[in-house]
């Protein structure tokens, strides 16, 4: 269910549900109404779901650097 894996996300990243709705939907409201019961169409699921994928590769990447930088 796609609004477990954006609250498990939003744990994980201490991000705002506004921020995460601006940013993957361009819709500020966009996790508040999937608490409400909207039910987003196919292709919209797979946007937020590549969102979310991009957005953790990009911060392992970043992670994997700054580990590279504190123990060069």
């Amino acid at each position: 269910m796609l609004i477990r894996t954006i609250e498990t996300f939003l744990r994980q990243n201490e991000m705002a549900a506004t921020k995460f709705g601006r940013l993957a939907a361009h819709d500020p409201r966009f996790v508040l109404d999937l608490r409400l019961g909207r039910e987003p169409r196919e292709p919209t699921e797979q946007r937020i779901r590549g969102f979310i994928a991009g957005f953790e590769a990009a911060r392992a990447i970043a992670l994997a650097q700054e580990e590279v930088v504190h123990v060069g």
